[in-house]
């Protein structure tokens, strides 16, 4: 097999870089930048309700009014998985008409580029995982997230930084303009604990405060005969506290026991939840290099 960036027929690849919650095409400038220097095409994705198209009620600007954004209502509580695997679908189709297509989901990406491997197997030439939620046993992330294995995530110390009731809003509401000290310094631990403060919070600017419930609830899992024919990739990324390595080294095992001729292809990176991001040369120099 030859690398990802050309296949046996001399086509190039293109890498579909899929973001996680509360995030959008923005956070993968960095990595597109390095894969660009190596001649690669890459094309980042902006889930429906994200980028441009995010919700930023004026109660969430400077002075903020907490009281009146908690009930403001959010366009994506009608956002469902389907809506975002059906998107990158369509993603996919049209860059598969210029050679093969390498699927790239970090976080809860991961659940998005597992419906998209069910949908359509034949036009995905390779799934990587960055540290991504990759269900098959369990039915989606929440369900994962009483396990012991997500013990050590630093998620559930950031209670504070949730407006709004959830269950009304159909949405998880997290207030990313805040200036505790404290609350700060405990999500800085969970997603971004190797970056300097002023890489965090220039990181933390390009997140949008809502993400849809029905998206991190849906039945996430990938199907033997779809999903788990598609050769397939995972980035561990060793000091994650948001999602522990522990339990990506559980959906691993699981994936792999549900498929065992076609394994995970497994790879580790010593970086926080985002902090690949940072120094993005290590994840292309491993995107880059895999057999296609």
């Amino acid at each position: 097999m030859s690398s990802v960036s050309v296949n046996s027929q001399g086509r190039s690849a293109t890498f579909v870089l899929v973001h996680g919650s509360g995030s959008n095409a923005f956070m993968w400038a960095p990595v597109q930048r390095e894969l660009a220097l190596l001649g690669h095409r890459s094309y980042a994705v902006d889930l429906p309700g994200h980028g441009f198209d995010a919700h930023y009620p004026v109660a969430y600007q400077a002075p903020q009014d907490l009281d009146a954004w908690a009930a403001v209502p959010s366009p994506l509580a009608g956002v469902t998985l389907r809506d975002n695997v059906d998107h990158v679908v369509g993603v996919v189709r049209k860059v598969a008409e210029h050679g093969p297509v390498v699927l790239v989901g970090a976080s809860l990406g991961g659940t998005t580029i597992t419906g998209v491997g069910n949908a359509v197997p034949q036009l995905v030439d390779r799934l990587v995982y960055v540290s991504a939620w990759s269900c098959v046993r369990k039915a989606s992330p929440v369900e994962y997230m009483t396990e012991p294995e997500f013990g050590a995530s630093l998620l559930g110390e950031l209670a504070a930084l949730n407006v709004g009731d959830p269950a009304a809003l159909g949405v998880g509401r997290a207030n990313y303009r805040t200036a505790d000290p404290e609350l700060l310094a405990a999500l800085k631990a969970a997603v971004m604990a190797d970056g300097t403060d002023e890489q965090f919070l220039a990181f933390l600017n390009i997140l949008q405060p809502d993400e849809s419930l029905a998206v991190m609830t849906a039945d996430a899992r990938g199907h033997a005969d779809t999903w788990g024919t598609i050769p397939r990739s995972y980035v561990r990324l060793s000091e994650d506290r948001s999602l522990p390595v522990a339990m990506q080294d559980r959906l691993i095992a699981e994936s792999d026991a549900l498929t065992p001729d076609n394994p995970y292809d497994v790879h580790t990176l010593r970086t926080s939840h985002t902090g690949f991001l940072l120094d993005p040369t290590a994840l292309t120099a491993i995107l880059t290099n895999l057999p296609l």
